[in-house]
């Protein structure tokens, strides 16, 4: 038996047992020929003692099994900060079970920062660190808090494949050649959209998978070209038996792993009231500094700019009638770096008066009544975008954050969970010449929305759910649709001939003339789930092998 305990479950209630420990030299202190080192497993950190002349040739990180008893630290020794702070090994023989060589970087957590690069070079001496290690094991406990949800429910853990063909998911697949089929490839999947379709088809009614998915996009601290989702799918469902179930699981999640109470129902807005109250489909609603629709405002107004924009808004900045020039220059470039024309802006002074910035364009009504029609007081700064309402919400969305950060409006905690429903079908594709799905092909429209999709297809709303926590979309999913006729009416808005939609969807059409059930479903980010409740800064920091920004595994 190499041991007989963990390192890091010993308390005080142990004191007089023999214990056979092995992990690693986390640290060594020699104090006049006594040696002190902690000894570091999975578990945690215990401190063990070494009687004079031994333990001099320990170093960093060597790997020993310890033979001792299990004593209590003399008083005023305790270490409050370790869960084995009262008690210590009085060693009595050990053994060293493999040498380290010097360590590229240290091990301690409060060490100097180390680049990431290096980090993930050696991850394995990275994973010995506590809140690296810590982050995995949440997460651990959180993917199991969902499992329990799910097991309760009957719901049953199906795996799908990786090797498939081709689906739309809106974006790039990675490609694995067929050997024995020279020219031929495989696609790893996006998610198991299909797939899961299939077995609603097949009768399983309610399936769930902690299923990784690969699509070739661009990184972002919430992306990597491998993820995980937890998928789930069931029958003879509405969108509020979905609803429930999500959350439950997050309620499970943070009640359980986190200890945080959870209230539910969840609130509930829609796509429409989202993107005109905070210009965002995952809106962060910890603060307020809601967007002002101004385009009626401004409907008579001589400004060119605001005349003959289809939508003219504004958000209001805290505080913000204080920055200097320079400032509200870099707010410029700001608008710039992300391809836009600039931040229009007004300060309103102390005595209530805008002033500067646009106010020389503005007539004088209009300008004495902006504090009002925006709610902005003395001190404050408004910022105006203008132009289409697609693209002037979203850059006022994104405008409102980054005030918002700079002011110090927005929040380092709190656990604000949203629901945002009645998504669009459909959004003009890049050229504007056609449509493409706003989630996937196979959502179902609003049963009122179903007549116009052909002739108005912008106009048509989905039974889409999106769940939003803190501004971060975590999961989202929609009804299918089970008829062939209506899924042919999409794929035909998408501009896909019935022949086209057979040659790529041939299997699904015929699979709906079978006695389909209805069926809809929701996918998790179980990589940003477990990044928001780790309160860590990346997906990478809750991944054990992740890749760098560049794509590479170091």
């Amino acid at each position: 038996m190499i041991r007989t305990h963990e390192s890091g479950r010993l308390r005080a209630a142990d004191a007089g047992t023999e214990v056979l420990l092995a992990g690693w030299v986390a640290s060594r202190r020699d104090h006049g020929g006594v040696v002190f080192i902690d000894l570091r497993d999975a578990s945690g950190v215990v401190q063990c003692v070494l009687r004079e002349g031994t333990g001099g040739e320990l170093r960093s990180e060597f790997c020993l099994r310890v033979v001792g008893e299990v004593s209590q630290r003399p008083e005023g020794n305790e270490n409050p900060d370790l869960a084995t702070g009262d008690i210590e090994i009085t060693v009595s023989s050990y053994d060293i079970l493999s040498t380290s060589d010097p360590l590229p970087f240290p091990l301690d957590e409060h060490a100097p920062d180390i680049s990431e690069e290096r980090r993930l070079q050696y991850r394995y001496l990275d994973l010995r660190r506590a809140s690296v290690a810590d982050a995995l094991k949440l997460r651990s406990r959180i993917t199991s808090a969902a499992r329990r949800v799910m097991d309760a429910h009957g719901f049953l853990d199906v795996e799908t494949p990786y090797l498939t063909r081709s689906t739309p998911e809106g974006a790039r697949d990675f490609l694995v050649p067929v050997r024995l089929q020279p020219g031929s490839w495989y696609a790893l999947p996006q998610s198991p959209q299909l797939f899961k379709q299939l077995l609603m088809v097949g009768g399983l009614e309610r399936y769930y998978q902690f299923a990784r998915c690969f699509r070739d996009e661009d990184f972002r601290a919430d992306r990597q070209p491998e993820f995980s989702q937890l998928d789930i799918e069931m029958s003879f469902c509405e969108q509020d038996d979905v609803i429930a179930l999500a959350e439950e699981i997050l309620t499970a999640v943070w009640n359980d792993v986190l200890d945080v109470q959870l209230t539910t129902p969840f609130p509930r807005m829609t796509y429409g009231e989202a993107m005109r109250r905070y210009g965002s489909d995952k809106p962060d609603t910890r603060f307020a500094m809601e967007l002002v629709d101004l385009t009626a405002y401004f409907e008579s107004t001589g400004f060119k700019i605001f005349a003959s924009s289809e939508h003219v808004g504004a958000v209001v900045v805290p505080g913000g009638g204080s920055y200097s020039r320079r400032e509200l220059d870099g707010w410029n470039e700001w608008s710039r770096s992300r391809g836009g024309k600039g931040v229009a802006y007004v300060l309103v002074g102390a005595d209530g008066v805008p002033t500067g910035g646009i106010a020389k364009n503005l007539g004088e009504q209009e300008l004495a009544g902006l504090p009002a029609a925006t709610g902005a007081a003395a001190g404050d700064a408004i910022f105006f975008q203008a132009g289409p309402k697609s693209a002037t919400l979203e850059a006022l969305g994104a405008l409102r954050l980054a005030a918002a950060r700079d002011r110090g409006v927005l929040p380092d905690g709190g656990w604000n969970f949203l629901w945002v429903t009645d998504a669009p079908m459909f959004e003009p594709t890049s050229d504007g010449a056609g449509w493409t799905s706003v989630h996937h092909p196979f959502t179902r429209p609003r049963a009122e929305d179903e007549a116009i999709l052909t002739e108005r297809p912008g106009e048509a709303l989905a039974v889409a759910y999106d769940v939003v926590l803190n501004g971060s979309e975590i999961g989202g999913g929609s009804l299918r649709i089970h008829e062939r006729e209506l899924q042919q009416k999409v794929f035909s808005v998408l501009g896909l001939s019935e022949d086209e939609a057979r040659a790529q969807f041939g299997f699904l059409l015929d699979a709906f003339r079978f006695g389909p059930p209805p069926h809809g479903g929701i996918a998790f980010g179980w990589d940003r789930v477990s990044m928001l409740a780790a309160g860590a800064g990346s997906i990478r920091d809750v991944i054990a092998f992740p890749k760098t920004a560049s794509g590479g595994d170091p």
